[in-house]
């Protein structure tokens, strides 16, 4: 195992002291809560929203706390749930009076560890916390680590798109609308080239042959769909498309996510990216908008996931709103 780490057990806190150095002014972050916040707090009196969940798939979520987005995200161990203290901390943190929306990947350890959490923090200062959970993978209905579909890359446009929506001071009823109905437009379905190694483990946690991809993968190494030999980069748009779009519902315009795993690089992302676009406009689906990069990674696994995500006038109004985040930013 080759790592720019220092010792195995660090790797969370290392990353996190790393983070709060990178980002002085924008980011405050709680090491021993392991909790990213924004570095300028949201303004009384509106929604505030809250992610997390193992670490090991940066940016999500801490690169995702800023204006217009998340208001913090808890840091878990590599591939592990945030324990309910550490998310009862950033609850405590970040509420200005209008209620929490937390954003839960379909994960068992996730959504058990932040439902605790609802409840704690309701318990103990009378918050009114909601949860959305993401589940946009079609790959599988149930996983390793899931009862029903698991969250991915769609995750990021509930994060995006809810936070544009609690910026702009909607109530809680109202935010917590836009992320269900974000989450219940998008899907997504991955594609693994190589495995993943786990820092703890030290070896890759599944083999994979010279020639062979494993279609519908999770972000954790799961097992997906099948097997097969590597294609040419539009073979393997078309494959992962075809099962996205029988599931994606309504109509009109998409959002074109193709999220890299952690070591494929741009270049062929934007491969598939052009090959995406390309298969899309054979069936007639316009694509509305873009984004391509590494913004959902599953540590050192190389391979990509493609999102869609159904737009309309309301959710595209808040997919442009301006972000400021380590990972996104624009128009701020």
């Amino acid at each position: 195992m080759k790592k720019l780490i220092d010792a195995t057990a660090d790797v969370v806190v290392d990353a996190l002291r790393g983070m709060a150095l990178t980002h002085p002014d924008d980011l405050q972050v709680d090491l021993e809560n392991r909790v990213v916040l924004r570095g300028r707090p949201k303004a009384d009196g509106k929604v505030a929203i809250i992610s997390g969940g193992g670490s090991g798939h940066e940016p999500l979520h801490g690169g995702f706390v800023g204006e217009g987005m998340l208001d913090a995200a808890c840091a878990g161990e590599v591939f592990t749930s945030p324990v309910p203290d550490q998310i009862t901390a950033a609850i405590a943190a970040v509420d200005r009076g209008a209620g929490v929306l937390q954003i839960v990947k379909n994960y068992t350890g996730d959504v058990m560890n932040f439902e605790m959490a609802a409840e704690l923090a309701d318990a103990e200062s009378g918050t009114e916390v909601r949860s959305v959970v993401t589940n946009d993978d079609v790959a599988v209905e149930d996983s390793t680590f899931t009862a029903g579909r698991r969250g991915v890359g769609g995750t990021v446009l509930v994060e995006k798109i809810a936070g544009a929506a609690a910026e702009e001071g909607r109530s809680l009823d109202e935010v917590t609308a836009i992320a269900e109905r974000v989450n219940q437009n998008a899907r997504s379905l991955g594609v693994a080239l190589t495995s993943v190694t786990v820092p703890a483990n030290g070896k890759p946690s599944f083999e994979l042959g010279e020639d062979e991809i494993e279609i519908g993968i999770g972000i954790h190494g799961e097992p997906g769909r099948r097997r097969e030999k590597i294609a040419p980069a539009r073979e393997i748009a078309r494959t992962m498309l075809e099962p996205i779009l029988a599931e994606l519902p309504g109509e009109g315009p998409v959002l074109l996510l193709v999220n890299g795993m952690g070591a494929t690089p741009l270049l062929e992302l934007y491969i598939l990216a052009a090959d995406a676009h390309a298969v899309l406009e054979e069936k007639g689906v316009e694509v509305a908008r873009d984004l391509v990069g590494n913004y959902v990674t599953s540590l050192d696994m190389a391979g990509a996931s493609i999102t869609l995500l159904r737009l309309d006038e309301e959710l595209t109004a808040l997919w442009d709103a301006p972000v400021a985040t380590p990972a996104l930013r624009r128009g701020l």
